[in-house]
């Protein structure tokens, strides 16, 4: 997995990158030796770089998150570019996520695994990562629904039963819709509204 840090340190093995708790992240955060400006999020330990973003994944994450407005009910928190805090040792920035509300559960904390009911990344330059490292990040910490709106592929690959924490952690399923077809919205098990793909990628 890539990483911007190759120092070792506690956690990691000599010589090899250095690895991060939950804990000494915030802690960095905290102390501004991290800063919004590092544009980096924690993976499984490791701090890595987010890529860049092109214009069609800005165009394909803005056209969701207005489709996503209109389909989500009150009683979930709609989150653009926000951190999941997935313990023991992750907190990515995924494009969208959909977290069981009210708002003010996260005036102190970003959602974690029992929060959250929708994880969505946006994929062009980070579609290998995302179909990997994410995939397997968010599998361990058993987030249901996980969609990888793939602007390469022009598809939605939507990822369902999460296998939960084990030495190998993976989606069960995984269903492709292509141009042509409407990916349904689940949340907890019911189905809200449906997306047209052809809409998200223009």
């Amino acid at each position: 997995m890539p990483s911007i840090v190759s120092a070792s340190g506690a956690g990691g093995d000599e010589g090899g990158p250095r690895r991060f708790t939950l804990e000494e992240y915030h802690k960095l955060i905290q102390l501004g030796i991290l800063t919004e400006g590092d544009n980096v999020e924690l993976l499984e330990g490791s701090l890595v770089a987010q890529l860049p973003r092109g214009v069609a994944h800005d165009y394909a994450a803005t056209v969701l998150a207005a489709e996503l407005r209109s389909l989500v009910p009150e009683a979930f928190v709609l989150s653009p570019r926000c951190a999941l805090t997935l313990p023991p040792d992750s907190e990515p920035e995924p494009d969208h996520s959909v977290a069981r509300g009210p708002h003010a559960l996260f005036r102190h904390r970003h959602p974690g695994p029992a929060d959250t009911a929708l994880v969505i990344e946006v994929a062009a330059s980070s579609l290998a990562r995302d179909r990997i490292d994410k995939a397997r990040v968010y599998a361990r910490a058993g987030l249901p629904v996980y969609w990888i709106v793939n602007v390469i592929d022009k598809q939605i690959e939507v990822f369902t039963r999460p296998s939960g924490p084990c030495d190998a952690p993976a989606y069960a399923q995984r269903d492709v819709f292509a141009v042509g077809a409407s990916v349904p919205v689940v949340l907890d098990g019911d189905t809200v509204g449906a997306i047209a793909v052809a809409d998200v990628m223009g």
